[in-house]
């Protein structure tokens, strides 16, 4: 697995409480289980 510094989660900070956060993107799989156990709102009861 090729770990790219720029898709590591990291938190940077500017002062007086601003921060600029990056993380890695949800993978394809995760994002479909995610969507299969959450149904979304207001689609049919």
């Amino acid at each position: 697995m090729a770990t790219d510094e720029s898709k590591l989660y990291k938190a940077e900070n500017l002062g007086s409480g601003t921060f600029i956060i990056t993380k890695p993107k949800r993978k394809k799989t995760k994002l479909r289980q995610t969507e299969l156990k959450n149904p979304r709102r207001g689609s049919r009861k």
